[in-house]
């Protein structure tokens, strides 16, 4: 008997001439797409390679520049290592985890499996882990431990189905306000200390218009490109200086170079206690996985047919990929600690594209920027930087928050949401207002009734208890000295 996914794709496929609008054969071709756990899946095969799928490409390989290059920058400050070492890990990371891993697993494998970015959240963290004696290698295979205990549970799946309308909408909200707000602070720091003031309120006042046209005509997904194109261009017209600096080449590829006592991170391999150490921040940062997780997935189901079930990213593989890419990546060397790729989720969504089009972009890409170098420079150039962020990951947040908050009870738990979410952080945020929702102190009332009391207190207290105390071990919480 022929199989039920055989061949679906190419037998119901159509082409784009033969809609009236590119918008309706994006949305076919996702109904159309039945992708499969843990199968080999084929460009052209089982999906297809569209031009949409450039600009999550795009997005994704500048986000990863940044973000892996302000993790590696970060621990390398607290070890003493020098710039030329943040530059040799960023181009290690964008080779082996950002090419090879990401077409393996989310383009081949598991195309329902978003790609493992960078966990952002915990970049400030770093400097207490390594005051705590922490270990990057012993950081990064406990987390791989965790995460894969966490998803081999579906423990990421069952937290998401548990956190509420209400909650979601509060905690994208918060996300997207506060990285908004932090992203045009940082930019304008930067124009007045370049003595260009002026810089940042030309090429801000730029984009919002360029977003709010795209926003109108319902192209949005072109945003990172074109506002980062403009806003390059316009810095670099007004006078701002920019030099490429880093020259094509490759990284050093062998572990023990990267583990050695006087080579790579100058540390050795760990021993027992540097595991101790980091205990923690590793639950820590696999507990701030959930939330961050929903954030992306929520983005598909608000852009996507209702019923392209079959493309929705699945949270629990997802944390499976990141786990496994984390004990890889920090085995192999690299300083990056791993999460849901936000960078590449939130256009890829926006532009209604599925995961392993764009996957395999990206993994070119980052293999393109790692190899040749110069792309690097511009990708973490100051107004490419801030704008692609800008409007490619906290506008986009902030608006589907606001989607999502429709209703007086969701109101109110948004409102609460954002509270807890300033007073401490996101997690903890996030964990007490999934709490108070479904024990119906706060939310729909109605919706707290159906639940199990399994899934109205022993769930979500439990991961309540594991957030407030990995919180408070690692310092996090205000006006609570920590133990490490």
């Amino acid at each position: 008997m022929k199989d039920d996914y055989e061949n679906t794709y190419k037998e119901k496929r159509k082409k784009s001439h033969e809609f009236e609008k590119r918008e309706d054969y994006l949305e076919h071709e996702l109904l159309i797409m039945k992708f499969r756990r843990w199968r080999i899946h084929l460009p052209f095969r089982d999906f297809n390679i569209e031009l949409e799928d450039l600009v999550p490409a795009l997005a994704a390989t500048i986000g990863k520049v940044v973000m892996v290059t302000a993790m590696v920058a970060a621990f390398a400050v607290q070890f003493g290592l020098s710039p030329e070492f943040v530059a040799e890990n960023v181009r290690y990371e964008l080779l082996i985890a950002g090419g090879i891993f990401v077409i393996l697993f989310s383009a081949i494998l598991n195309p329902r499996a978003n790609l493992a970015g960078t966990h952002g959240p915990m970049i400030p963290l770093i400097p207490i882990i390594a005051a705590a004696g922490g270990h990057p290698l012993a950081l990064g295979i406990l987390i791989g431990v965790f995460g894969l205990i966490l998803s081999i549970t579906k423990g990421g799946s069952k937290l998401m189905s548990l956190t509420g309308v209400g909650v979601r909408g509060g905690l994208l909200i918060y996300l997207g306000a506060v990285g908004l707000i932090s992203q045009i602070s940082k930019f304008e720091s930067w124009s007045a200390n370049s003595n260009a003031s002026t810089v940042s309120f030309v090429v801000i006042g730029i984009t919002i218009l360029i977003y709010a046209y795209l926003a109108r005509i319902k192209k949005r997904w072109l945003a990172i490109p074109l506002c980062s194109a403009l806003a390059g261009v316009i810095a670099y017209s007004m006078g701002v200086n920019f030099e490429f600096t880093t020259e094509p080449g490759l990284p050093h590829m062998n572990p023990f170079w990267w583990w050695g006592e006087t080579t790579g991170w100058q540390l050795g391999w760990p021993d027992f206690g540097h595991f101790i150490a980091v205990i923690p921040f590793a639950i820590l940062a696999v507990a701030m996985w959930s939330p961050d997780y929903l954030g992306h997935r929520v983005f598909q189901e608000l852009n996507y047919p209702k019923k392209a079930k079959d493309v929705l990213m699945d949270v629990d593989d997802t944390m499976t990929v990141a786990s496994i890419r984390q004990i890889v990546g920090a085995g192999l060397g690299g300083g990056n600690i791993a999460s849901s790729w936000g960078t590449y989720m939130i256009p890829a969504a926006i532009a209604k594209r599925p995961i392993p089009g764009g996957a395999v972009l990206t993994a070119l890409l980052c293999v393109l920027a790692s190899v040749f170098g110069y792309p690097m420079d511009l990708a973490m150039w100051e107004p490419v930087l801030r704008v692609a962020l800008i409007v490619g990951v906290f506008l986009p947040l902030l608006e589907a928050g606001m989607q999502m908050v429709k209703k007086e009870n969701d109101s109110l738990s948004a409102g609460t949401c954002i509270f807890a979410c300033a007073f401490v952080n996101p997690v903890f945020g996030w964990a007490l207002t999934m709490l108070l929702d479904n024990l119906g102190l706060i939310g729909d009332r109605e919706r707290a009734k159906e639940l199990t009391l399994k899934e109205r207190l022993i769930i979500p207290g439990a991961m309540f208890l594991v957030c407030v105390v990995s919180l408070a071990l690692a310092g996090q919480l205000p006006g609570i000295p920590g133990i490490f």
